[in-house]
């Protein structure tokens, strides 16, 4: 029900038949009168045969979307749906939890930029394929793909030629927004068109080098104080800078992060302000107090929690997820 309501919300007036393709919604589903902002969605297709068709959310500026940054924002994953940021993130709406409606997000980025997203790679939310030689991707495939997007969107939209434009990006993105963003500096550079204001790009918990990203983790917890002095310089002078590929052979050096991990067990590593609901666990029977099933097709996840306070925030971030990542 959830999920065609969802469908029906960001589609309900728009028929694409081309390659491309766009459509302003003026009323949604759950949001009482016409929209405050111009939404527009759509589909473009990239590639050399175009085969691949992405669909984008866009939203212009409430503020002056003429001369504001345009910024093209890629969800994580990779595979993760645009609809999450404009819908749980930083596009203009968001959930009312009690009845599900939707309401004005007070922190939206649109109040004084351009937010362009779009559902990459293809299989992603709404994009598809119209040839099995699509479905072929890579991290450079996804790059090239993008660059080719956002050129064919500003082609269509000249009036934001002049605009500065920022790639942006969480998690895996991290890897892609950078070639992004170079591509189009030098194609810049190299006269390619249509000629882009690309002023650079921003990341949020990005995804780097997974070395470097999981081996900066002991550093990190010794700098707020999750582990002591005499932990964090054992592992440093046992494992000799890496606390990610470690030889058995290395006893001493296995010992040091066992402490570091008898430290960190307890620590709620998505934010580690927050509760460690060390009462939740999965399970396949329904026999318990707490329980919540979540069926969307794909999962299938059975949560049983003991501390009632933890299960409030479970159910806060679950519905707030499930809701903007339906159409994964």
């Amino acid at each position: 029900m959830i999920k065609y309501f969802i469908f029906l919300l960001i589609l309900q007036s728009c028929q694409i038949t081309k390659s491309y393709s766009k459509s302003v919604i003026r009323r949604l589903p759950g949001y009482p009168e016409d929209l405050p902002f111009k939404l527009e969605t759509g589909y473009i297709g990239v590639g050399e045969k175009e085969d691949v068709q992405l669909f984008y959310y866009f939203i212009e500026s409430t503020r002056n979307p003429k001369d504001d940054s345009l910024i093209f924002y890629i969800p994580g994953g990779p595979g993760a749906s645009a609809l999450a940021a404009v819908l749980h993130g930083m596009g203009p709406l968001d959930f009312n939890l009690d009845d599900l409606t939707l309401t004005l997000n007070p922190n939206t980025w649109t109040q004084m930029a351009n937010f362009l997203s779009v559902d990459i790679p293809a299989g992603t939310g709404f994009s598809y394929l119209e040839t099995k030689e699509g479905w072929i991707s890579s991290d450079n495939i996804l790059a090239v793909q993008a660059v080719d997007f956002i050129k064919k969107f500003v082609s269509d939209h000249p009036k934001f030629l002049r605009n500065p434009i920022y790639i942006a990006g969480t998690s895996y993105m991290g890897i892609i927004v950078p070639k992004i963003t170079l591509e189009l500096y030098e194609g810049n550079e190299r006269g390619d068109q249509p000629t882009l204001n690309i002023q650079g790009y921003m990341l949020t918990s990005p995804f780097t080098n997974k070395f470097m990203d999981f081996n900066s983790r002991l550093e990190y917890a010794h700098r707020v104080a999750l582990v002591s002095d005499n932990i964090y310089q054992s592992a440093v002078n046992n494992c000799h800078g890496n606390y990610v590929y470690i030889s058995f052979a290395n006893s001493a050096c296995l010992k040091s992060l066992q402490s570091y991990e008898e430290c960190t067990r307890r620590i709620n590593l998505e934010n580690i302000l927050e509760p460690f609901c060390d009462d939740c666990e999965v399970i396949s029977s329904l026999s318990h107090t707490y329980f919540l099933h979540l069926n969307l097709g794909r999962w299938h996840m059975y949560m049983v929690v003991a501390n009632k306070a933890c299960f409030a925030l479970l159910i806060i971030r679950s519905k707030y997820f499930l809701l903007g990542f339906l159409n994964y």
